[in-house]
């Protein structure tokens, strides 16, 4: 049977990208075979339709590490067709044929039935990004944190972790500080729970300091270099930073003394390989206590506006949840 596809083709000046017609045929043998209603654009997908080879090495390849659908075919015992599922992480939309694409053919350890507390377009407008986010809040709060230890910092919060990560904080009980290049955005953090809001700028002083003032009870940071270990070192003493990204860059200039002056923690948060059974923790998570409403977030996406929205979220120019309709 046929379904359309966004496909990415290595040329000879770079990679092109298009909907195309392919055949389930066409897709690698896999437990499950889903017919997929909604997908979600992170910043991954963006790298993998542009050829960065840490995230996809072979072309032509359907980019997507988000789907969530309904089994059509199953020769796992643990689902039936007719089942609504979801799919994040693992080698989706990577190396294997992803959810870009009316269709995904995947083993059925990568999928986790879905909650009833989520539709699929739900856990889709959260994604990984939003996934990642909560990720990120539950370490936190198993390491110690609580709004009791002061302020929280969520740095590139307009982005798809960082504005699931505000609301989330914010709707917890949280006082929440949100980080941003983007000015104009301001009242529109205020209206998702931050409490305050400063710039990218502010958040960078003090780069070339060993140590801050203690100032927040945990953060949250998706953008990495100096702003990350600026967050280190201005946290509350036995408090901790959660490390989910790397858009400004993926190194900075470290020093022990936050540490073992402060007893702080840096906690780092992957999504990708996390066991399947702690991803279905999170999801029921989501779909129960910490349910949130987050349609203001979406930016619908189509096949056909996906390679505008992928250039634009490679320049920081999204801004919420880009959510694929199909």
């Amino acid at each position: 049977m046929g379904f359309k596809a966004f496909r990415v083709e290595k040329t000879d000046t770079g990679y092109s990208r298009s909907v195309i017609e392919r055949q389930e045929s066409d897709l690698p043998e896999g437990e499950l075979l889903i017919e997929v209603k909604y997908s979600s654009l992170n910043f991954k997908d963006g790298l993998s339709a542009t050829g960065n080879p840490g995230v996809t090495r072979n072309f032509p390849h359907t980019p997507g590490i988000d789907a969530a659908g309904v089994v059509i075919q199953s020769s796992s015992a643990d689902f039936l067709p007719g089942d609504e599922v979801i799919a994040i992480g693992f080698d989706l939309g990577m190396g294997t044929s992803g959810g870009f694409a009316e269709r995904v053919s995947i083993p059925a350890a990568w999928a986790v039935k879905r909650p009833a507390g989520l539709t699929l377009h739900s856990s889709m407008i959260i994604g990984t990004a939003g996934f990642t986010a909560a990720e990120c809040v539950l370490k936190l709060e198993r390491s110690g944190m609580t709004p009791a230890s002061g302020p929280i910092l969520v740095t590139g919060a307009t982005g798809g972790v960082g504005s699931v990560a505000v609301k989330l904080l914010a709707q917890l009980g949280f006082d929440v500080t949100a980080v941003t290049g983007k000015e104009e955005k301001t009242d529109w953090l205020k209206s998702l729970g931050a409490s305050n809001v400063i710039s990218r700028e502010q958040a960078a002083v003090g780069a070339d300091k060993p140590m801050l003032p203690e100032t927040w009870g945990g953060v949250v940071d998706t953008v990495g270099g100096d702003i990350l270990f600026n967050g280190v070192k201005s946290l509350k003493y036995g408090c901790s930073l959660a490390a989910c990204g790397l858009v400004a860059a993926p190194t900075f200039g470290a020093s022990v003394l936050p540490f073992i002056l402060r007893h702080v923690n840096l906690l780092g948060i992957d999504s990708v390989q996390l066991p399947i059974e702690q991803k279905t923790e999170i999801w029921e998570l989501l779909a129960t206590d910490w349910s949130m409403d987050l349609s203001d977030l979406e930016e619908v996406l189509t096949l056909d506006t996906l390679s505008n929205a992928i250039d634009r979220i490679l320049a920081g120019q999204m801004v919420g949840r880009g959510v694929l309709h199909l």
